[in-house]
């Protein structure tokens, strides 16, 4: 069994930690997200503007997490390992491809939030009750994406699957 596990682990050790990278920066944003969200319905009733500014909120935090994590992860890659110098071409590379994937993925992260958070705050939920259960549904539609986009770009083209 614990072979198995190494096997597994070290074959998907790239997604891993891509997803790893992905669930703490975005449990980060969700947190902040939660008491801007609170925050805001105390001074306006305008829940399409809570649901948007919102959303602003929790990508000034997880956008620069994730891209701190991803880099600690991943700098192995973007070092060439005979020279010992920065491979700025696998460096933009993986940008681009990230760029790609992201762009995709949080765009229907970004409408599948929106509209969950706004519908819920229309039905009179707290703001942090929409919050979280728009977060967490549009999480999961964009973890699946962005780990399909990953897949399809070969952004882990080095990995074994």
């Amino acid at each position: 069994m614990m072979r198995y596990r190494k096997n597994f682990y070290n074959k998907y050790k790239n997604y891993i930690l891509f997803n790893k990278n992905i669930i703490i920066a975005g449990a980060a944003a969700l947190v902040v997200g939660i008491f801007f969200t609170q925050l805001y319905a105390r001074h306006s009733n305008n829940n399409f503007l809570n649901s948007i500014f919102t959303l602003a909120v929790e990508y000034a935090i997880y956008i620069p997490i994730f891209g701190l994590f991803f880099y600690f992860d991943n700098k192995s890659r973007y070092i060439d390992s005979s020279s010992a110098k920065k491979n700025y071409a696998n460096i933009k590379s993986d940008i681009i491809k990230l760029f790609a994937i992201f762009s995709i993925s949080e765009i229907i992260y970004s409408a599948s939030k929106i509209t969950i958070h706004f519908q819920l705050m229309q039905i009179s939920y707290e703001p942090y009750q929409g919050t979280i259960i728009g977060s967490l549904t549009s999480w999961i539609i964009f973890l699946v994406i962005i780990n399909f986009g990953a897949k399809v770009v070969k952004l882990f083209k080095n990995s074994n699957n």
